[in-house]
């Protein structure tokens, strides 16, 4: 995640700068409304803003109500129906309708509060904000919301007033070997909001010629992915087809909390790959964690296809 794509660091940062600073959230969507529950837009005092709440259709007016609300330090809860006209302007060709929270800066979102969720974000670390849509309070749970965490889904409460906003880990994604496959999946995987790392000793394979603006890791696997860290916002893929390298990865991968691990090989050289890792100790359970052949079937054949195929499967697997 980049300092411009982290909207509550940046709201912190106008805020302590003087600049004064509203967070505007998207609490609810009806219809084909462009962005999801959870989008955030921060505005400063001279209407400055950065990030988005509906791709550009009622920015102009949340704009204006952010400035209000600075000058009265009281939140608005906002709620846009779109026309028709107006939704195929911008991209909504049945329409939608938004509601969208403001709380400025220092007031209605205590400095302290914001501080600590961006203080978590930075260490990686699952927080909900939750916040009343009727009153004043506001918090940062750290627990609960279970489901609301396993599927990344911020919304309002069943009692209709509290909103909760999930702050998940930035998703990450380790790819073992920098092989052609994995020159078209790192594309795909920063595009889907990853932040990617590869892996492979070999620099003959993973240089930054070949992948420009990416974090590379020349140790063995094992020590590299020790030292990169695993959660299950993490997602292990092994493209090097060599079980020297594949192995130690998928090793550790299964030792982590990691919400996807997949395996490049036919399916004759997983069952070679379970042999292994069987008498290595891990039993059927574990090692039905690991996607092999990896990626979902869909005639893949080229590199790009494979990567498309993978990117898919990963997907499928998070949002399931």
């Amino acid at each position: 995640m980049t300092p411009a794509d982290d909207i509550p660091a940046l709201a912190l940062t106008w805020h302590r700068a003087g600049r004064g600073a509203v967070l505007a959230t998207v609490v609810e969507t009806w219809g084909s409304a462009p962005r999801p529950v959870g989008s955030q837009l921060v505005i400063d005092s001279t209407g400055a803003m950065a990030g988005s709440v509906s791709g550009g259709c009622v920015e102009g007016a949340v704009v204006s109500e952010a400035c209000d609300a600075l000058a009265d330090g009281q939140a608005r809860l906002l709620d846009y129906g779109v026309s028709d006209d107006d939704a195929f302007a911008v991209g909504l060709a049945c329409g939608g309708r938004i509601r969208v929270l403001v709380e400025p800066v220092g007031t209605v979102l205590p400095e302290t509060l914001l501080a600590d969720l961006v203080g978590l974000r930075a260490a990686r670390q699952p927080a909900a904000y939750v916040a009343d849509l009727d009153g004043p309070s506001r918090r940062i749970d750290r627990t609960g919301h279970a489901e609301r965490f396993r599927a990344d889904r911020s919304g309002v409460e069943s009692d209709g007033r509290t909103f909760v906003a999930i702050h998940n880990p930035p998703l990450r994604m380790a790819i073992i070997g920098g092989v052609h496959i994995a020159q078209t999946l790192v594309g795909m995987a920063q595009a889907c909001g990853y932040d990617v790392t590869v892996i492979d000793p070999r620099t003959a394979f993973a240089n930054a010629a070949r992948f420009p603006d990416v974090d590379l890791l020349d140790d063995w696997p094992d020590a590299a992915m020790a030292a990169h860290g695993l959660d299950r916002r993490t997602a292990v893929i092994t493209l090097t087809h060599d079980p020297k390298l594949d192995d130690p990865a998928l090793i550790t991968a299964l030792g982590s909390d990691a919400f996807y691990i997949g395996a490049l090989g036919s399916t004759r050289t997983h069952a070679k790959r379970v042999e292994r890792l069987t008498a290595a100790g891990f039993d059927a359970a574990q090692i039905a964690r690991i996607h092999a052949p990896v990626g979902l079937d869909i005639g893949s054949r080229s590199p790009a296809e494979i990567a498309l195929s993978i990117m898919a499967q990963v997907t499928q697997t998070l949002r399931a």
